[in-house]
């Protein structure tokens, strides 16, 4: 059986690079398609398979400005030849479900997202783009919504990250799908002895994970508020601007300090709405509580009152509340249960999920199906010559 793993760009080694490691791990002879492709920043797993990149990649600073090519993607998803593959798994967020399966394949699709800027974060990534981007969206994105929406009809089977993405699913492609939760490796985090005084804000800084209702809380709590990640200047500078002094910027960070300051938080502050988010199940791993917003990937990760604090609106108020509620119970929370809550987001559930997903369509597309003729078997339309009775 041939397999063929495509993902939408190989550029860093982030949350979806992990769920290709994954599937790497389970078809080790797969080969790779993606629409650009910086080896340089890929782990050794992903690297040493075949990667076929599509013709944008020789177009000059692809690999930087990959998202401004969105208008090209369909038609270099379309270009790659897969007529050879038995198993297609795409890898969705960007996009990469819109290849042309061949009629004999399988095609799952393993889904992070519908593609937010042009679905539901449409207005809000239209509000913060450029002033040419912002004139161009609304004449493009109907037009690629149309073939978003048609290339879904190319999938055999949708399996989504999260609850809150097969909801999203299910109102625009209109197709069902089943929930297997991403690859977490929280093996590699453990709680610590040794707590610090200080909250913690981690991952990329980017506006929709809000980290600044974190950064102005924080600031009127006068509270200790470490921000862990890298980002565009501009936005890191715009949340520097709100910071008081109990406010503190870290920057990028090593894997090994990313673990110390999770173990050591009294809490992980989440404010954005993620489709799954990652950061805060190795929270979890660290044994430490999260402080999320209760929309998207959160309700599928954080137990309210045993795991963390959920709070319901995208304000400074509503944040501070939630604090100031984990704060009267924080005594409550115990590291051992929080990290046994985590380890079900493991690799190995991921790929047992996956296994059993991908096993199904198969036995599928093996079964034998007799051909009919208006609903009725062909072969009881047969008279005992082997004819078709013409009476």
């Amino acid at each position: 059986m041939r397999v063929a793993i495509i993902h939408y760009w190989l550029v860093s080694m982030r949350g979806g690079e992990k769920v290709i490691e994954a599937l790497c791990d389970m078809y080790p002879d797969a080969d790779i398609f993606t629409l650009v492709c910086d080896r340089e920043k890929l782990s050794e797993k992903i690297k040493r398979h075949r990667i076929v990149t599509s013709f944008l990649q020789r177009l000059p600073g692809a690999t930087k400005y990959y998202q401004s090519l969105l208008p090209l993607m369909p038609f270099a998803l379309e270009s790659f030849d897969l007529r050879e593959y038995d198993l297609i798994i795409s890898s969705e967020s960007g996009p990469a479900k819109g290849i042309i399966p061949p009629p004999h394949a399988v095609h799952v699709c393993y889904c992070h997202s519908p593609m937010r800027y042009l679905w539901d974060h449409y207005h809000f990534y239209r509000g913060n783009a450029g002033l040419a981007a912002r004139i161009m969206m609304p004449l493009l994105a109907p037009i690629l919504r149309t073939w978003d929406a048609n290339s879904s009809l190319r999938v055999d089977r949708f399996v989504a990250n999260s609850h809150h993405v097969a909801n999203r699913i299910g109102k625009y492609y209109r197709r069902s799908s089943v929930v297997v939760y991403p690859p977490v490796t929280v093996d590699d985090f453990a709680p610590s002895v040794d707590l610090d005084d200080f909250y913690l804000c981690a991952g990329q800084i980017v506006p929709y994970k809000r980290i600044d209702l974190a950064v102005r809380a924080f600031t009127k709590m006068n509270r200790k508020l470490v921000v862990l990640g890298g980002g565009d200047a501009r936005d890191i500078d715009a949340l520097k601007r709100d910071a008081g002094p109990t406010i503190r910027f870290v920057g990028q960070a090593s894997f090994s300090d990313l673990k110390s300051h999770l173990a050591r938080c009294r809490a992980l502050i989440f404010p954005g709405e993620e489709d799954f988010g990652i950061v805060p199940v190795e929270a979890m791993a660290s044994g430490r509580p999260v402080i999320a917003y209760g929309r998207g990937g959160a309700m599928d990760t954080v137990v309210p009152g045993y795991t963390g604090v959920l709070f319901k609106e995208q304000s400074v108020e509503s944040l501070i509340d939630a604090v100031e509620i984990f704060e009267a119970m924080e005594h409550r929370f115990q590291p051992e249960a929080i990290q046994m809550h985590a380890s079900q987001f493991s690799v190995a559930n991921f790929r047992a999920g996956m296994k059993k997903i991908i096993d199904n369509e198969l036995a599928k597309r093996s079964t034998h199906v007799e051909p009919t003729v208006l609903g009725t078997s062909l072969a009881a339309l047969l008279d005992d010559a082997g004819h078709v009775p013409l009476h």
